[in-house]
């Protein structure tokens, strides 16, 4: 059994120092740190992707910096965010201050990290060491596959041209992300769970009131709060408030999709969080960007994710994407279901013709509905109970 952190550093007379030793086939911390752009960028969401994180220490010589200009110049092409995504991580203000260090999309962006928090998880920094002694930095590139686990590492050595050559050279090997391919996402589609009938009623029933522009879940100063970004998610959502509809829609999701949930993950579900029929427009470009749907605490007791269509054949586009486990497109006929853990990203592509209408609950269980009591003083404007 491997230790999880090997590499040992001696350091100074009585203390060692504990590096972080990723390996090709490790996953990688999630991380979230703050860009010149995004005070929260998650790394989490560019799966589906090759990622190369550069921890290059600082862009203060001009081996660096030339290093760095290959990346935004000869070689820019290799990143467009399609296929490859390029991130440097300083630790040095400098780079700030001094604007040594631009972003530049798609494809090529900067982490600070000056408290050397990503630096200390990726294997860079020390993750020990006295406060008064200076932490020996390891300069170093990974190539993370589309799943963010390590593919390839490679150790910055003082000749900065050899390892843009060595790196460039990796990355330009890399196999194409295909459209398609044999590997399947682990999710469930499960047709026939609402009738015609209840979906045309549940349809009607958004059409009479029309919805509202739904938000989506961020944490922000301690709280889980609702924020708007149409660039990120477009839709509109209309919560079922008829108690009759509800049950009639509760019924179906009790009897006829959680035995195949059972079946197929082993988790009995015993509770549905919130009751919507939401419809992704084509005349606004309705979509929902890569996300996952349990990172707050708001959201952190969500174990699965229901995607009832209600009437696929009437739209194009607005099939569901996962795009950790490749490109293809999922969607379930109308009046039936897929079903995914929240913990899964995954993406709504546009609509591109007519309106998408769904019926979006999430399922979870006893154990799970403590963790939503528990977190309750953290939701802004939470219900009561």
């Amino acid at each position: 059994h491997r230790a999880p952190f090997s590499g040992f550093l001696a350091y100074g007379d009585s203390i060692m120092l504990r590096y972080a030793n990723l390996q090709p086939g490790d996953p990688t911390p999630w991380i979230t740190a703050r860009t010149s752009k995004n005070p929260t960028f998650h790394l989490n969401t560019m799966a589906g992707r090759y990622v190369v994180l550069c921890f290059f220490e600082s862009a203060a010589s001009e081996e660096t910096r030339r290093f760095l200009a290959r990346v935004h110049g000869p070689d820019a092409d290799k990143f467009d965010d399609d296929q490859c995504a390029f991130f440097g991580v300083t630790v040095d203000p400098e780079d700030e201050r001094q604007e040594r260090v631009k972003m530049q999309l798609p494809g090529i962006r900067y982490f600070f990290d000056f408290d050397q928090n990503i630096s200390r998880a990726y294997g860079s920094a020390a993750r020990e060491s006295t406060p008064s002694q200076k932490r020996p930095y390891r300069r170093l590139s990974l190539i993370l596959d589309p799943r963010l686990r390590v593919l390839q590492s490679f150790e910055m050595t003082d000749d900065l041209d050899a390892h843009a050559r060595e790196l460039m050279t990796a990355i330009a090997a890399l196999p194409r992300i295909a459209d398609e391919s044999d590997s399947f996402a682990p999710v469930l589609v499960v047709p026939r769970i609402l009738e015609p009938a209840l979906s045309k009623q549940v349809m009607d029933y958004y059409n009479a009131f029309g919805g509202k522009d739904a938000g989506f879940m961020r944490d922000i100063n301690g709280k889980t709060v609702e924020v708007q970004d149409y660039s990120h998610k477009r839709r509109r959502d209309q919560e079922i408030e008829d108690e009759s509809l509800r049950k009639e829609c509760m019924y179906r999701i009790h009897d006829r999709l959680i035995p195949q949930i059972k079946l197929a993950f082993q988790f009995q579900a015993t509770r549905i969080e919130r009751y919507i029929v939401a419809c992704y427009e084509a005349e606004s470009g309705g979509h929902f960007r890569a996300h996952r749907d349990n990172t707050t605490k708001g959201t952190a007791h969500r174990r699965f994710a229901v995607s009832l269509n209600l009437n696929t054949g009437e739209y194009s586009g607005g099939k569901l994407r996962f795009p950790e486990f490749g490109r293809r497109e999922y969607e379930a006929p109308a009046g039936g279901a897929v079903v995914f853990s929240c913990s899964l990203l995954h993406e709504a592509t546009p609509v591109t013709a007519g309106r998408r209408y769904a019926f979006l609950p999430f399922l979870y269980d006893d154990a799970a509905a403590q963790i939503r009591d528990a977190n309750r003083k953290f939701v802004a404007n939470a219900k009561p109970q």
